[in-house]
């Protein structure tokens, strides 16, 4: 079976198959196919990915001659319809936030894996591909913040006087928060974290940062690990609360999203105007309208002395290990494909399959997309 992995849009460095995960792929049973150039804005040369084993090729040809195509962002119709309606197409497709999208898509036949839509299960955690990208998110977006923050991190002890650690605070403690969190901790800032779920108290704790606990929050132990939403009498209290430490921060770090939902506003803009000047906020659900107020995705905007930096794609500015990671998910994915005797077969009875096939047939399945779509 052939697989084969394309070039990403002008405006993204990763690439969706690495050479270090070919040699694992072809045990699998799959000869590799790489569009020519797609690895190079990560630093894999086509050279590399033939030392590896793969077959580099013309676009056009990795659509016509692959049994299986892969990417990272949604492909455009034009690619969608010359891939072959008995074959399957991958990507992170984010059906739930672009239903027409999706619907366009499945128009041209093949089948389509989104995975973005793997269940987060204990069995799936190696191939969650929102879990890597967001480690590299939480990571990223605290150097971000300390390169356009206006103070040092941690705390100095100088012959010119003591400067006081940076506070940092952190809205959600999910993956991207909790490396957040460890990062701005390794850098010697003082870490504050909200989160709706009370369970990861103790991951923050014992990563050195203090939870902060707001009563009232709606039970997210059936969403699949996702975030849900919550009430109005929980927005207030968690709006009192955040307020309270956003007028003591230096950086604000957000990072909460709800599949298919516009990001719920947890720094308002008279938050952001009680801050002391030269401080940052981060906002990780720029993509879904941010976490604050004055949030303009791909976009810096300074507000009263404030810098709030609106990035949707962090990943893409550490390209080597995202891609790499990203690779990984993809492989181990595929593994759940392939049986003893290297056949490759879709059991629609395997739940992690079931779930991440939004469309076949030219038809969407997609629950929550078929929804949307009325």
């Amino acid at each position: 079976m052939k697989i084969g992995a394309l070039q990403e849009p002008s405006f993204e460095n990763r690439v969706s198959i690495t050479p270090d995960v070919i040699d694992a792929l072809q045990k699998l049973g799959f000869t590799v196919q790489i569009e020519s150039k797609a690895g190079e804005k990560a630093y894999y040369s086509d050279a590399d990915y033939e030392k590896a084993g793969a077959k580099i090729l013309s676009r056009d040809q990795i659509l016509k001659d692959s049994d299986l195509v892969v990417s990272i962002h949604p492909i455009d119709p034009d690619t969608a319809k010359q891939i072959p309606k008995d074959k399957i197409y991958i990507g992170t497709l984010s059906p739930l936030g672009a239903p027409q999208k999706t619907k366009e898509l499945a128009s041209f036949g093949a089948k389509i894996f989104s995975m973005d839509t793997i269940p987060r299960i204990t069995r799936a955690q190696s191939m969650d591909v929102l879990s890597s990208q967001a480690t590299v998110s939480g990571y990223k977006a605290v150097l971000l913040a300390a390169a356009n923050y206006s103070r040092f991190f941690p705390m100095l002890t100088t012959a010119a006087g003591t400067i006081t650690p940076a506070r940092v605070l952190i809205l959600g403690a999910g993956v991207a928060g909790l490396q957040a969190i460890a990062t701005s901790r390794r850098l010697g800032a003082v870490v504050d974290v909200f989160d709706t779920r009370p369970e990861v108290k103790e991951q923050c704790m014992s990563l050195g940062a203090k939870f902060v606990e707001v009563e009232g929050a709606a039970d997210a132990s059936k969403s699949g690990g996702y975030a849900v939403e919550q009430t109005e009498d929980y927005k207030n209290k968690q709006k009192e609360a955040i307020a309270k430490f956003a007028e003591k921060a230096d950086i604000i770090i957000t990072t909460a999203l709800i599949p298919g939902k516009k990001a719920p506003v947890l720094i308002t803009k008279e938050m952001v105007n009680s801050m002391r000047k030269g401080s940052v906020i981060i906002d990780l659900a720029a993509i879904n309208g941010g976490n604050c107020e004055y949030t303009e995705n791909d976009k810096t905007i300074v507000q009263n002395g404030v810098k709030i930096i609106g990035d949707s794609n962090l990943p893409s500015s550490q390209p080597m290990d995202a891609s790499k990671m990203y690779a990984k998910n993809i492989l181990n994915f595929l593994k759940i494909f392939v049986d003893k005797e290297k056949q490759f077969s879709v059991n629609m009875e395997d739940e992690i399959i079931n779930a991440c096939l939004i469309a076949e047939n030219g038809n969407v399945r997609h629950k929550g997309v078929l929804a949307l779509l009325g």
